[in-house]
């Protein structure tokens, strides 16, 4: 197990520019960029405390956070996070490491979150080994009740039956499954999958 991401480990140099460019340009040339939060916004209450997980240049973020979320918004790449922060004023961006997210540092968490999106293959760019870790990280970050909403290809080295076994070691349950961020259903044949977790309420 190594503790550096395969965003660092499995990209080539000037990937994380390459990433920021992109969606600025998708952005300029009016892409719909939404969609992930447009889920996300309809499947909270107005004004929830959002943890954007693996928020890379954060367009879900930002998003949420013009739907009157409070967001703030973590990834591992000072490139991306230096890009969400001058694009997207408003979320708190910040530089951390999924799997060791330090809930006691009042910079990152002063409060539980009423959930957490995982966009953009962030499951599949976490150091190999530590997924299990990210999803332990994300559960205790986010009240109980709440939920943690998390898409990623299922053609990767991390599938999708890992995934659901490191969901249940982690204490989490899972509420449902979808193909794709507008909701097709999910079939086995998928290629992505969307899906939504629960944080037990506490007994």
């Amino acid at each position: 197990m190594t503790d550096r991401p395969r965003w660092f480990t499995e990209t080539k140099d000037g990937h994380s520019k390459w990433y920021v460019d992109r969606f600025r340009t998708m952005a300029a040339e009016g892409a719909d960029l939404a969609g992930e939060a447009r889920l996300v916004d309809a499947a909270i209450a107005p004004g929830s405390r959002v943890l954007d997980a693996g928020c890379g240049p954060g367009r879900v973020g930002a998003e949420l956070h013009a739907r009157g979320h409070t967001v703030v918004g973590v990834d591992a790449d000072p490139v991306l996070i230096a890009a969400a922060q001058e694009d997207h004023p408003g979320p708190r961006w910040l530089v951390a490491d999924l799997s060791t997210l330090a809930l006691d540092d009042e910079s990152i968490v002063e409060d539980l979150f009423d959930v957490a999106v995982v966009a953009g293959n962030v499951m599949v760019f976490v150091a190999p080994g530590t997924e299990q870790a990210v999803l332990g990280s994300l559960r205790a970050a986010v009240r109980p009740g709440g939920r943690i909403i998390i898409g990623f290809a299922t053609d990767r080295e991390y599938a999708l039956e890992a995934f659901d076994a490191d969901v249940e070691a982690a204490g989490l349950v899972i509420e449902q499954r979808f193909a794709t961020w507008d909701l097709v259903p999910f079939t086995a044949d998928a290629d992505f999958a969307v899906t939504f977790l629960t944080v037990p309420e506490v007994v």
